[in-house]
């Protein structure tokens, strides 16, 4: 008998190892999930989109779309995106904050669709800073937007820049803290390489803050967004969109919510008369 429960929790103990090895070795798949065709931004409506590729300082090259605003004075939008799809599939996004007469400025990341190199934290950040460097020599006013993903680029971002504003679209706590409530049986704390700690950085960020999130995301928790925004600094607005998911707050009036806050601490941002 004690030899049948010793096997037992021998097979069990390297049943868990196995598991956790996998998990370690295949962690960025599961984090960063790169998907679809580039397309032009023509091809999706954005007759007046520039698609190009900057070479960041390793050499790597990376797809960036981008368009001026229409008047000096308003502020251009440094777009982060999430884990998942490529520039493509934020068109319609992309499109609701040029219609509003600010400019654009979105890169994908290292191994999505149009860029080389493989993604991992470090190499996000990185980019991220230099595209923010780039993105301010043409821009009078940068507001940083960070979604899902993204918001733990541009926390990191805003906390090593001075941008007008950041706005946060279903963030998190940290990654780390997302994938330890999915997998509590593993000791996350200790396997991932990609943590995005955005509660060790918020703390560093002075920006005019908005965070914006649904009440019923299966993927970030509203209550993770919550916690971040309870962390960070005044000044800070956030708007719950009450049964709205993890990808469809657009749907439920995000950009016009996004527009008050900007409107309100004054960054040009007024929608053009068209």
């Amino acid at each position: 008998m004690f030899s049948r429960a010793l096997r037992f929790v021998a097979t069990a103990a390297i049943v868990y190892v196995a598991a956790a090895g996998l998990m370690y070795a295949f962690q960025r798949d599961l984090l960063f999930r790169p998907s679809g065709m580039l397309t032009s931004p023509q091809q999706n409506g954005l007759e007046d989109v520039d698609a190009g590729s900057v070479e960041m300082r390793d050499g790597t090259p990376v797809a960036v779309w981008r368009k001026a605003p229409s008047s000096p004075e308003k502020p251009t939008v440094l777009y982060f995106h999430g884990n998942a799809g490529n520039l493509t599939s934020r068109a319609e996004r992309y499109r609701q904050i040029i219609d509003s007469g600010m400019g654009l400025y979105a890169p994908t990341y290292r191994g999505f669709a149009g860029s080389g190199g493989t993604p991992s934290e470090s190499a996000l950040v990185a980019d991220a800073l230099e595209h923010f460097d780039r993105a301010s020599r043409d821009a009078t006013q940068i507001v940083l937007y960070g979604e899902s993903l993204g918001s733990g680029v541009a926390v990191a971002v805003a906390a090593q820049r001075d941008a007008k504003a950041l706005l946060l679209e279903a963030p998190f706590t940290a990654a780390m803290d997302v994938a330890s409530s999915a997998y509590p049986w593993l000791p996350v704390s200790l396997l991932m390489k990609d943590p995005f700690l955005s509660r060790e950085k918020i703390g560093s960020v002075d920006e005019p803050l908005l965070v914006l999130h649904g009440t019923e995301d299966g993927t970030i928790p509203f209550t993770q967004g919550q916690a971040l925004y309870d962390m960070a600094n005044e000044p800070k607005t956030m708007v719950m969109f009450e049964g709205a998911g993890h990808n469809n707050l657009w749907a439920h009036g995000l950009w016009p919510a996004a527009m008050e806050f900007l409107n309100h601490i004054g960054t040009n941002a007024s929608a053009d008369q068209r």
